[in-house]
């Protein structure tokens, strides 16, 4: 009996993309299988022209709509007829929706309310556990119905006229110059800078004539909009697009955001500014695949100075996360 299994990853794009090594790795154990992803639509650019994802779904509903869509997404799952779901998300509504779209095996995280009343399999992790990857645990929902690999790496498949198109733009903007991307905005779901201190950052990167500077972000801040001799090729454009320019990079800088683990994903260097709370350290969310650097605070400032929450956390007043040393870093590497 062919397996077609359903992944679920319902959040941000940097867990799509940690998220991407699955279905490879499923297609490597069996390779007759049908596999599925449901995402939510702002994320399904991720995949196009992933050799091993068949079928994609989205479901983006709201408080609003939570309730009003969930027969129809029950429906959408039972035509597909799915034989085991991994609930990469632990989420109510998932686990109910799966239980009630008759998927047989449904794996989750963790013994929840809501799985022990769907009968879910739990796949018992010690979250956080020192070094291990936020994309290891995932993988460990696949290892539990018998993918058997310790490839974690994620990947995005750009198509052959992307391809072209990176390398256009790659040849175009560097000119002997090397192309450094700064990435500004986040979910702020991890430390970041204020705009502020990105366009400082700017300004002393624009001072050397080795640099070309390349900024990544859909919505560029005010403080950092119309610099001098700066490129914004992905202002009000769509994700296949910043992929692209991703591509063309030489580096890209940023915080611990998606736009970071989607360069990973295209073997592209970053240097991330970081911190070393447990939720946050590059040991479980850093990139994976890349050569990667890390701009992380000293002990002591995250000792007398940290707020303790990644969400307020601005890495201002730190000696190693810093825009002069950020740049320093940049130029001597």
């Amino acid at each position: 009996m062919q397996k077609r299994i359903l992944i679920i990853r319902q959040d941000r794009i940097g867990d799509v993309v940690l998220a991407t090594a699955i279905p490879r790795e499923i297609k490597k154990r069996w390779p007759d299988s049908h596999v599925g992803m449901l995402l939510r639509g702002a994320t399904k650019h991720l995949l196009i022209n992933n050799p091993h994802v068949d079928t994609v779904i989205t479901d983006d509903f709201t408080p609003e709509t939570r309730q009003d869509t969930f027969w129809p997404m029950v429906r959408e799952l039972r035509r597909h007829k799915f034989t085991h779901a991994l609930m990469l998300l632990p989420e109510s509504r998932i686990s109910y929706m799966v239980f009630c779209a008759g998927i047989p095996v449904r794996v989750g995280h963790g013994i929840t309310l809501f799985h022990a009343l769907t009968l879910a399999r739990p796949v018992m992790t010690r979250k956080f556990q020192k070094g291990k990857h936020e994309a290891d645990y995932s993988m460990d929902l696949a290892r539990s119905i018998g993918v058997k690999t310790n490839n974690i790496k994620p990947e995005i498949h750009l198509t052959r006229t992307e391809e072209q198109e990176a390398a256009r733009m790659a040849a175009k903007w560097g000119c002997s110059r090397r192309v450094v991307g700064l990435n500004v905005t986040s979910g702020m779901s991890s430390p970041n800078w204020e705009p502020s201190a990105y366009a400082e950052l700017a300004t002393l990167l624009s001072e050397d004539d080795s640099v070309q500077l390349v900024v990544t972000d859909y919505v560029v801040p005010e403080s950092l909009q119309d610099l001098p001799g700066v490129l914004y090729p992905c202002a009000g454009t769509d994700l296949r697009k910043v992929m692209i320019s991703l591509k063309a990079l030489d580096i890209l800088v940023s915080a611990s955001t998606g736009p970071m683990h989607m360069a990973a994903a295209l073997n592209v260097p970053t240097l991330s500014l970081f911190c070393p709370l447990p939720a946050c350290e590059p040991a479980l969310w850093g990139p994976l695949g890349n050569r990667a650097q890390f701009a992380m605070p000293e002990d002591e400032y995250c000792r007398d100075q940290c707020p303790g929450d990644p969400h307020i956390c601005r890495l201002a007043g730190t000696q190693m996360v810093n825009p002069a040393e950020v740049a320093r870093r940049i130029l001597e590497s």
